[in-house]
This record gives C-alpha cells, sequence and structure tokens, in this order.
C-alpha cells in the first residue's frame, strides 16, 4: 500500500513538474530528493530506512511551489460520499505535510522525517531555481507570490511610517490614503479569475466553455500558460469549433511550452494538418509534419502525414 500510494502521488503530482524541468532536469531533481531526506531522515533518526517516499515528497514540494493555485479534487466520504476541490497549497500544507507528518506519526515503519526533509528540500530547490531565473516563473507559481505580498508588505509599512505618496508639492499636512492595487495586480487577479472558471468548466467537462473563456484569456494577456491538459483539451475543442486560428495558436503554445509531451509528434500531426487544409501555410504546414513523421508509430497516422507532405510538396 505503501508503494501504491507513492506511485499515485508521483504521477499525480509528478508529470506537471517534469514538464517545467524536463525529463533530464526532472530525474536530476528525483534523485537528488531522495538523497537529501535520506540526508534529513538520518540526521533525526539515524535509523536504517529503504524506500522512495522522501523523492514523492521533494517532486510534491515542487509542485507546491510551481502550481500552488491549482485546484485539486478531494474525494471525501463523512457519512456520505462526495467531492471537493481545494488548491494545490493548501491541500498539501495543511494535508500532506502538517496532518499526515506532523500531527499523525503514529504508523509504524514510515520515515516521517524522510517525508519532511523530501518536502522541505523540494520547495527550497524549486524557490531557489525560479529565484535565479534557472526555470521560468509565471504570475502563479509561489515565487510570484512572495515578490507580491513583499511588495505590499513593504507599501503597508511606507505608509504607516508617514509617507504620503499621493500628497500635493505645496501641501504639507497628513492624509488618510487608501492602499489601491497597480495596474498589474489588477492583471493578475483577472487572469487568475479566467484562470479559475477554465479549470472549474473543464472539470465541468463544458469544453466549449471553457475555450471561449481561454480565448477570453489570451486577448487579456497572451502570455498566459494553462496546465498542459488543460490547454491540449482546449486546442482540440477549438480544432473541433472549427477556430482554426485559434487552435493552431493554442497547438503552438503547447508544443512551446510542453515539448517534453509524450505525444507531441501527434500535435505536430494536427497543426500540420491546420496550417495545410485550413489556413493556407504551406511552409509552416511542411515544418511540422516532417517533425510529427520523424516520430510517429501508428501506421495510419504516418500514411496520412505522408500522403499531406506529397500534395504539398508537388
Amino acid at each position: 500500500m505503501h508503494i501504491i500510494g507513492n506511485m499515485f502521488f508521483l504521477y499525480l503530482f509528478g508529470n506537471n513538474v517534469n514538464d517545467k524541468l524536463g525529463h533530464i532536469g526532472y530525474l536530476c531533481f528525483y534523485l537528488a530528493g531522495a538523497v537529501f531526506s535520506g540526508i534529513g531522515h538520518t540526521l533525526v533518526s539515524g535509523a536504517d530506512v529503504l524506500g522512495a517516499s522522501g523523492a514523492v515528497a521533494a517532486v510534491t514540494g515542487a509542485y507546491l511551489v510551481l502550481f500552488p493555485q491549482t485546484l485539486i479534487t478531494v474525494l471525501y466520504w463523512f457519512f456520505f460520499i462526495g467531492t471537493i476541490e481545494v488548491p494545490a497549497l493548501y491541500f498539501i500544507v495543511f494535508k500532506m505535510i502538517i496532518i499526515d507528518n506532523v500531527i499523525i506519526r503514529y504508523t509504524p515503519y514510515v520515515a516521517y522525517d524522510a517525508h519532511l526533509a523530501g518536502y522541505a528540500f523540494g520547495v527550497a530547490a524549486i524557490i531557489a531555481m525560479l529565484a535565479a531565473g534557472l526555470i521560468s516563473t509565471s504570475s502563479f507559481d509561489l515565487w510570484a507570490m512572495i515578490k507580491q505580498w513583499n511588495r505590499r508588505r513593504q507599501y503597508r509599512d511606507a505608509v504607516s511610517s508617514g509617507y504620503e505618496p499621493f500628497a500635493g508639492r505645496a501641501e504639507t499636512r497628513r492624509i488618510k490614503v487608501k492602499e489601491v492595487k497597480n495596474h498589474a495586480e489588477q492583471q493578475d487577479e483577472k487572469s487568475q479569475e479566467l484562470r479559475s472558471e477554465i479549470s472549474k468548466r473543464i472539470l465541468e467537462r463544458n469544453l466549449s466553455a471553457a475555450a471561449a473563456l481561454y480565448l477570453e484569456l489570451m486577448r487579456h494577456d497572451s502570455e498566459q500558460i494553462l496546465p498542459r491538459q488543460n490547454l491540449l483539451d482546449i486546442a482540440n475543442q477549438l480544432a473541433g469549433d472549427s477556430k482554426h486560428a485559434e487552435s493552431a495558436r493554442a497547438y503552438e503554445q503547447f508544443l512551446t511550452h510542453y515539448s517534453t509531451y509524450e505525444y507531441a509528434e501527434q500535435v505536430e500531426l494536427m497543426l500540420g494538418i491546420l496550417y495545410s487544409r485550413y489556413l493556407n501555410q504551406p511552409e509552416l504546414a511542411i515544418k511540422h509534419l516532417q517533425a510529427a513523421c520523424d516520430k510517429l508509430t501508428d501506421p495510419g497516422q504516418i500514411k496520412m502525414c505522408k500522403d499531406e507532405l506529397a500534395r504539398l510538396q508537388k
């Protein structure tokens, strides 16, 4: 059961972390998490230990930093069974770290301290990489949230000490200043609302509404990136709705940010078909179709790809 639990949470949190770090980076991070969690366990208890829980905890800590606002669907039962959506930040911090490893520590043969050391390594290592610019940041990771909180704290401290940012030059009397959000913060808030609505519609399997919200998000802030599966579902929906230019843009965004996706060649094929048959951009079509043909394994898809290339190259 312990191994099954490890594999479940590695699958649940690992895919998106893998997309962010890349295959080699993810492997190195996972192994480093195993080493540091083992060191933490040895320093605290010193007992012999065997397992991968510490490495999985490190990956979970990385997910906490990279995707703290992602909604996780939790199944619960208490007289009745239901589900509830909880932000990853609260689920991981309160349920997985505090409750499961600090409050509840009575299960025998479980290395709780290795788990805590793994979480600490995962959080600290990813924050350090984001701060150093080694991996790309976004408006919704924990590092961005910390920076935003610090800006607000500095503003409040300045105002409480007598700084009057809106006082006139000739006027020296103190005025009561109402804190207002700057334009960038308002942009972030709007983007967050749209992302939350998109996730909600996808969970409801209302992909048409999610796609419409995605287009609104792109008009609002074209730099926003959705989680991998959400973005792929929306790109497919846009293609199905015959919104060819919009779907091509979504697929291009997907390949740019999730290039390590295991079925990237099928996305390349879809883009090639869109550019060839609907958008009249043969050069881009050939580029994506050739990339797809090099990696496709399904005979039917290979034939489709080659037939389309032959038609374009006549």
